[in-house]
């Protein structure tokens, strides 16, 4: 082997090292986007050689990590109000859309067969409406043949930005859940049982004859669960699908709200599924270990410009591109080193 030829090895073998021990991306939060966020990660692996560890353990808890600065970024689905992001030192963005589904384990019922309304969905995690056969359930669907049977709520036990938007939902369709309950990331649920993350109710709902409970609709897609139509704010029957999801996000201004901060639930309008849903990510502003945030931004950047199709395969609803835009302005302007310079250019 000459000098040249071993120079050139040893090269491959440095650049080849480097890929290897890349550092990893870390990130903690919401279990509602974690299908299409592991299915990003899988993809910009292969592409680049940096991996993404992120643990799906709750908005809540993503919410903790990203202030106790054990990870580079925090997911959440309830967005951080303006207040509490200037405090924090910390920008917000949303990462993509999606739906929350009620998902039912009823003998007979196939997907998409039952349809619901939000006061009777109101009632039934309420606990005054017990029974499957109930009237209110029965009036919607005269043309299924409801069992006698208990009805077994499912609910989060950890603090969830799931829970968050179901509760906001809830508490939009009823006055009896708004002023008994309310809308928060965790509540005192009157009745049913807790399990952790999305994964934890769709597994529940799964196993438990007479359930029912309320995931991100990739999950009950994934363990083919049994989803139920809506009747949205404009008094039509919908589908949870990608179109749904897309006509409830439209009308959405991103720019009325602190780091993006829009709800998407009971929005107007024909198609709009009634519990669609951002995710975002919080990161530091002026982050104590720089080379992971700009890291972490190339990824969301890429995630943003190659992840669309991913996304829409998961039946998740990608950010539109002047949204994308306005955030990649705002990383540029706000997320800066020690000296004022940009993690982040366009």
């Amino acid at each position: 082997m000459n000098i040249t030829k071993i120079a050139l090895t040893a090269a491959a073998l440095v650049a080849t090292s480097w890929s290897a021990f890349a550092a990893d991306i870390s990130g903690a939060g919401a279990t509602f986007p974690y299908p299409v966020y592991a299915k990003w990660a899988d993809a910009y692996k292969k592409e680049t050689g940096i991996g993404l560890n992120y643990q799906s353990i709750g908005s809540g808890g993503g919410i903790k990590q990203i202030k106790a600065k054990t990870v580079t970024f925090g997911a959440s689905d309830a967005p951080l109000p303006g207040k509490e992001l200037d405090e924090s030192g910390l920008a917000q963005f949303p990462m993509v859309m999606g739906g929350i589904v009620p998902v039912i384990n009823v003998e007979g019922v196939k997907p998409g067969d039952l349809v619901i309304d939000g006061p009777t969905l109101a009632n039934i995690f309420l606990g005054t409406i017990k029974k499957w056969d109930d009237p209110a359930i029965a009036k919607l669907n005269p043309g299924i043949k409801l069992p006698s049977q208990a009805i077994a709520i499912v609910h989060r036990s950890d603090g969830s930005g799931t829970t968050f938007n179901f509760t906001y939902y809830l508490s939009e369709a009823s006055p009896d859940w708004k002023s008994k309950v309310g809308t928060n990331t965790a509540v005192q649920w009157p009745a049913g049982i807790g399990a952790k993350g999305n994964e934890g109710v769709a597994n529940n709902v799964a196993q438990t004859k007479g359930s029912i409970g309320y995931v991100e609709y990739a999950y009950a897609k994934q363990n083919k669960l049994t989803h139920t139509k809506m009747i949205n704010k404009a008094g039509k029957t919908v589908q949870p699908t990608a179109e749904t999801f897309q006509a409830a996000a439209a009308n959405a201004d991103w720019n009325s709200q602190p780091g993006y901060g829009v709800i998407l639930a009971n929005q107007p309008g024909d198609q709009s599924w009634p519990m669609t849903a951002a995710t975002w990510i919080l990161l530091y502003k002026k982050p104590e270990k720089t080379a992971d945030t700009a890291s972490a931004l190339k990824f969301f950047a890429w995630s943003y410009t190659k992840g669309d199709g991913m996304a829409k395969d998961l039946d998740y609803v990608p950010m539109p591109d002047n949204v994308v835009g306005e955030i990649q302005k705002m990383w540029a302007a706000e997320i800066k080193d020690g000296s004022g310079k940009p993690l982040f250019s366009n």
